[in-house]
């Protein structure tokens, strides 16, 4: 085979989150925007299969019932294995049918998905109705429904008679899947000319979808009881592990992957970069692109507040402020800001520089670290004011509620429980500077997300973040504490308020970066490599 040529049409892809009908976090923008790139070439097919969740109404999103091949005019309905220790069962699923942007995307319909209200936690709701389970807690049967997902789709590949160049399998949620179609007789000679890739986009610990009960792997995957073993880490049969002998891994970013493989930093995986380095595993970095287009000022902000801001038009800073005018009147003492809980509000002052957060209120996100320099600058000067909308943990909601309510702070820090991608756009636009401060972060998009904006990031500088370059696209600190980054945010405010030249240099040049090194056009061409080492391994 060697010189063969490869060429890749038909491509899978798993995953637990998928653009604007499943989301948690970043994956959902990564495989929706990869996806509909790869899906433009003509001859290429791309394919994507996620779970029908309970929030979830698939008529109303443009959805169909999936015929039986086998069977016109009846829909198709199959059981999948999925065998408890010392209970040998099987569940049954539909599945649910749309092609959107070019892209054939199939909701496994299974009663063990459509009670879940939420993607990975339970919600206020389910709460309410079985106290077990609690608010913003994992569901218990994540690793059931892991596997489900995974046995769902190899069924449904067979029953189309779908044979892929490639599947690509999304973070641990969908790692075992190499494993199960290589090890079992049938399923690794019906997929003899399959490539896989696994793409680690979290190795922090807890994104593992790792479980303890090595006989409950052992019963739900079918693998042989000597694999489930022999892929543990920390005693725990890990997905990761599972998929790395029988696919091309990568990270999400360059960075990301040298750190787990070379730097202590790995202690938060559980030591996974280190064991994959161990076991001759390569892990590739390839970080994560972006399509502007989904993210145009332009676009959002005429529907959406009615202002126009172009970081590389003429006029920009003018743009800019009518987008900050706009969101600081709904903002005030009598402002009300639907589908989140406001605490605190700002002055209706457009002159002042607004310092900006979106995201989870997590231990990896650096909200400790976060809070703690907020309080500090607030305690400082007076001449900016802070805005926050994210969700987390009710310890750390209140901690910042309590920041918002002091009454020296009182209009000029707004916090805003829970999300709304609307208003995380009107954020972005209307913010001069975005902080994000994680204790570790695999790429991040909301950086990139950020400066399409003009909203300049605050980073610090690990993971993919080191794709902001310090005062040129952006600011970065490299100690992790509460003065170096508020020691960041004063140098970027200090530079708002003497020379908005340079401000508005930074504005262009991060944009322009992201046009030459990060759309999901350049990126994709990675991956296409990737994909093409993935098959070749499979037709030698």
């Amino acid at each position: 085979m060697a010189g063969k040529q490869i060429f890749i049409r038909e491509i899978w892809m798993l995953s637990r989150e998928y653009g604007s009908l499943a989301g948690a976090g970043g994956v959902k923008d990564v495989v929706s925007q990869l996806s509909v790139t790869l899906a433009r070439e003509a001859g290429r097919s791309v394919h994507v299969v996620l779970p029908c969740y309970g929030f979830m109404n698939p008529e109303k999103l443009g959805f169909h019932l999936l015929d039986d091949p086998q069977s016109p005019g009846h829909i198709l309905q199959f059981e999948v294995d999925l065998n408890y220790p010392e209970e040998e069962r099987r569940e049954e699923v539909r599945v649910w049918v749309a092609k959107l942007d070019r892209v054939t995307i199939y909701l496994i319909d299974a009663e063990r998905f459509r009670e879940k209200q939420n993607v990975y936690t339970y919600t206020a709701e389910e709460e309410e109705n079985f106290s077990w389970q609690k608010t913003g807690e994992g569901h218990i049967d994540y690793f059931a429904m892991n596997i489900l997902l995974q046995k769902a789709a190899i069924d449904l590949m067979i029953l189309l008679d779908a044979r892929p160049d490639i599947i690509h399998c999304h973070d641990g949620h969908t790692a075992v899947l190499p494993a199960m179609i290589s090890e079992q007789s049938g399923l690794r000679h019906y997929f003899r000319g399959t490539g896989c890739v696994v793409t680690v986009h979290n190795a922090g610990q807890g994104y593992h979808q790792e479980v303890a009960d090595l006989a409950f792997a052992h019963a739900s995957t079918g693998l042989p009881l000597s694999l489930v073993r022999r892929f543990r880490l920390d005693d725990c049969f890990d997905p990761f592990l599972a998929g790395a002998p029988y696919a091309e891994m990568n990270t999400v970013s360059e960075n990301y992957a040298r750190e787990l493989r070379e730097t202590i930093d790995d202690h938060l995986t559980g030591w996974l970069g280190h064991t994959l380095l161990e076991r001759n595993v390569i892990l590739d970095g390839i970080t994560n692109g972006i399509d502007p287009d989904a993210f145009s000022a332009k676009d959002h902000l005429k529907t959406h507040i009615a202002a126009s801001f172009d970081p590389l038009g003429e006029a920009p800073l003018e743009g800019k402020r009518k987008c900050k005018t706009a969101l600081l009147q709904s903002l005030t003492k009598d402002g009300k800001i639907q589908n989140v809980r406001q605490s605190g509000y700002l002055t209706s002052d457009p002159a002042l520089p607004l310092v900006t957060f979106v995201g989870r209120l997590s231990a990896q996100k650096g909200v400790a670290v976060l809070t703690g320099a907020i309080e500090k600058l607030l305690a400082e000067r007076s001449d900016f004011q802070f805005l926050l909308l994210g969700t987390g943990s009710r310890h750390d909601e209140d901690i910042l509620i309590r920041l918002a309510e002091k009454k020296e702070n009182i209009g000029r820090v707004c916090i805003l429980c829970g999300f709304d991608s609307i208003l995380a756009n009107k954020i972005y636009a209307a913010g001069d500077f975005f902080v994000i401060p994680s204790q570790y972060e695999p790429c991040g998009l909301t950086d990139f997300m950020a400066q399409l904006f003009g909203n300049l990031p605050i980073v610090h500088s690990v993971g993919g973040l080191v794709k902001v370059v310090d005062g040129k696209t952006g600011f970065s600190y490299l100690e992790q504490s509460v003065l170096t980054l508020s020691e960041a945010i004063k140098w970027a405010l200090n530079l708002y308020m003497t020379d908005p030249a340079a401000i508005r240099r930074m504005q262009r040049q991060a944009v322009e970066l992201i046009y030459e090194q990060f759309t999901w056009t350049t990126v994709s061409k990675k991956y296409l490599e990737l994909y093409k080492r993935a098959k070749k391994k499979k037709i030698r």
